[in-house]
Formats: structure tokens, C-alpha cells, sequence
């Protein structure tokens, strides 16, 4: 199974559980089912998001902690001056 299949088919399964118990096809007890239910699409959307940024914090927090890509990324960096600066434009 690709990786597109594998995310479609989560997909599918995770919205059929929240459609079941959102139209309350499974008894839960009413303080869940008014108060939990309708808001676990939010929810889960800013603790996607939550979890991205963080991933972003670490990965920039931590970038010193490869030398050979920082290496290799101020190498780029150095390249891409000297062109700009062979078309006459001015860096730094």
C-alpha cells in the first residue's frame, strides 16, 4: 500500500468514528456527547498545529547540532554571494 492509501484510509476511518459519534449511533453519556463531540475537529486541528510548531522550534533549535549541514547550507550561502556579487549585486 502506498503512503497516499495508507493516509487516505486513516482518513476515511478517523472521520467514520467521528461521524458515528457525532449523530450518537453509540451511547455516550450526554456531558460527552454535547460538550466533547462537537468540538474534537477544532481540537485536533490546533494540536496538529501545535505539535507542527513545535517540530519547527526543535528542528531550529537543534539545526547547529548537524555540522555537516550547516556546513554544507554556509557552503550554499558562500556560493550564492560570490554569484550575486559577479551580477553586481550587493550583498551584505
Amino acid at each position: 500500500m502506498t503512503r497516499a492509501q495508507q493516509t487516505i484510509s486513516l482518513a476515511l476511518l478517523v472521520s467514520s468514528l467521528y461521524l458515528v459519534l457525532f449523530l450518537e449511533l453509540i451511547p455516550l453519556p450526554p456531558v460527552i456527547q454535547q460538550d466533547i463531540i462537537p468540538v474534537l475537529p477544532f481540537w485536533s486541528l490546533v494540536s496538529f498545529g501545535a505539535w507542527l510548531l513545535a517540530r519547527l522550534g526543535w528542528g531550529m533549535l537543534t539545526f547547529r547540532d548537524t555540522p555537516d549541514a550547516y556546513a554544507e547550507l554556509m557552503e550554499e550561502i558562500k556560493l550564492a554571494k560570490e554569484d550575486l556579487r559577479t551580477k553586481g549585486v550587493d550583498v551584505d
